[in-house]
């Protein structure tokens, strides 16, 4: 059984953003992610994946939306991104500007999960 304190700190855990706790493998926490986090910081000895999801959906925690965001680890990202974003504030007068999504089957399944 878990106490009421520790799932309390659960939950602050799940809502700060991996990166407030060193971690910068990855920027969003999955049950998986968190529940290793859990055990290797010792806040709890053991507990299930389906026992993490119930705690943080009693607490009305949830991280999970349907909005995507991947964060680029790309060292250019930057460079790339002004690129782009200058076309969209300076689009040629004698061309076109096509934007190709890099996530659409991403998305295509998402949709059709609702």
């Amino acid at each position: 059984m878990i106490v009421e304190a520790i799932r309390a700190r659960i939950c602050m855990i799940a809502r700060a953003k991996p990166a407030d706790w060193g971690i910068s493998a990855f920027s969003t926490w999955s049950l998986a992610k968190l529940r290793d986090h859990l055990l290797d910081r010792g806040t709890v000895a053991a507990v299930s994946r389906e026992t993490l999801r119930r705690i943080l959906r009693d607490a009305g925690v949830s991280w999970q939306v349907t909005t995507i965001w991947k964060a680029s680890t790309d060292p250019d990202f930057l460079v790339k991104m002004h690129r782009i974003l200058d076309l969209y504030d300076h689009p040629p007068c004698d061309g076109r500007v096509i934007c190709v999504d890099g996530f659409v089957r991403h998305e295509a399944l998402s949709d059709r999960a609702r």
